[in-house]
């Protein structure tokens, strides 16, 4: 098997470590007992938490025993955000989410063998833990001068909006829970991302304080940033979320899809679980053949398959061809069409008109004349279908699932219209 340190270099996400050859050498006599920690500020994880998710199952993969936290107790408190307090959840509300995320983070891990996973919760040894015996075992070991230098907090201290005393403590808290799980279960590993360095650091210095002889290890990957300086994770609509019911399969699908070419490698080294060899062929394909876009497709459909499952990357993979004419409109289920066009430029009408007006209602045309010469050069269509006569009427009969119309100019430019009650 391939050293997972080495593997872990190769796909691009060893940011930092605290001693990699130890590292190196603790895989070697393992197997390796480690975590990561995922905070509920949310009701779904997204992209970036994907990230930490799929280097755990790599990791785990490698023959190592993950642990998955689900942070009950820091997510009651909030890691520090650059600039401004977090808004407090209720106990109730992070409670739901916490159920939430363990779903999420469960089905990507492996919970039977030899190395089988372990999902936890900090609530779990912090709800009975008092003040006084928080300060006096866990407080006493950090050093107020070291932790206002870290990066998060450093920020804070020197914004209008200062650090309250409750997210200066988060470092604290996510430390102990290092400690406690070094002492549960033999931890002595956690990983996370490059911002969370400080607090994962925190954990290993305070673990290196009270049990001196233990060799405990951070590893953080990096910052994932795409060529045309937008945020990763990031679409016109917003983040994009694991849940199914905040980012469609469809919406889901398309990211990759449309990922750029200066980055699809790179994203493919991260979240791919292809081997090496055929990652190459991928980034070979797009040197000579970018047009095709088969690395993008195939990123496109193990990730959702991944994320959403087969049945759901068949069904958008099947809308995505059918809304450009390679397959049947009508053969889409309502979700996943609904899902699709939501994807698309449209708008709402409560009578069907013309399509020379349609055109140019939902912008396909910048007029009713331009839509007319579109008409009679050929390339409009309602449903692929291709419209013949310039004062051309939808039927009701032509609605699909008695609602949308899919128009086209052309082979790539599309939009949609919903035909609502008055």
């Amino acid at each position: 098997m391939t050293d997972i340190v080495d593997e872990l270099q190769w796909r691009g996400l060893i940011a930092l470590s605290t001693d990699e050859d130890a590292l190196r050498k603790a895989f070697a006599d393992g197997p390796v007992t480690f975590y990561c920690g995922f905070d509920p500020t949310a009701p779904s994880l997204h992209l970036g938490n994907l990230v930490q998710i799929l280097t755990m199952r790599r990791i785990q993969q490698a023959g190592n025993r993950p642990l998955g936290l689900v942070g009950g107790a820091t997510g009651l408190i909030g890691d520090p955000k650059p600039n401004s307090e977090r808004t407090l959840n209720s106990p109730e509300v992070v409670a739901g989410w916490v159920e939430r995320l363990r779903g999420q983070i469960e089905r990507f891990l492996d919970f039977e063998g030899p190395h089988a996973a372990t999902m936890v919760n900090n609530l779990d040894w912090t709800s009975g833990l008092s003040a006084i015996d928080f300060l006096r075992d866990v407080g006493k070991y950090f050093r107020v001068n070291k932790m206002i230098t870290k990066e998060a907090v450093a920020r804070r201290l020197n914004s209008d909006a200062g650090i309250s005393y409750t997210e200066f403590s988060y470092q604290i808290l996510q430390g102990m829970d290092f400690l406690e799980l070094y002492r549960r279960y033999g931890c002595v590993l956690q990983t996370g991302g490059s911002d969370q360095w400080g607090n994962l650091t925190a954990g290993t210095d305070l673990i290196h304080r009270v049990e001196p002889e233990a060799d405990v290890h951070a590893l953080a990957t990096p910052l994932i940033t795409k060529a045309d300086g937008t945020k990763f994770g990031k679409t016109e609509s917003g983040t994009v979320w694991l849940d199914p019911e905040r980012t469609t399969p469809y919406a889901f699908y398309q990211f990759w899809l449309n990922a750029d070419d200066r980055d699809v490698s790179k994203f493919l080294r991260i979240f791919s679980f292809r081997s090496r060899e055929e990652i190459e062929e991928l980034e070979k394909l797009t040197e000579e053949r970018p047009q095709a876009r088969a690395a993008q497709r195939a990123l496109a459909e193990e990730l959702t398959t991944l994320v959403h499952g087969a049945d759901q990357c068949a069904a958008v993979v099947s809308a995505s061809k059918a809304l450009f004419g390679q397959g049947e409109l009508t053969e889409l289920d309502e979700a996943t069409l609904r899902a699709a066009l939501s994807e698309l430029p449209h708008t709402q009408v409560t009578e069907l008109a013309p399509v020379v007006d349609l055109f140019a209602e939902v912008g396909l045309a910048p007029s009713k004349s331009a839509a007319r010469r579109t008409v009679k050069e050929g390339g409009a269509y309602v449903n692929n279908v291709k419209v013949a006569a310039e004062d051309a009427v939808p039927a009701r009969d032509d609605l699909l699932h008695g609602r949308w119309l899919v128009l086209r100019r052309g082979k790539k430019n599309l939009a949609a219209i919903e035909v609502t009650a008055a």
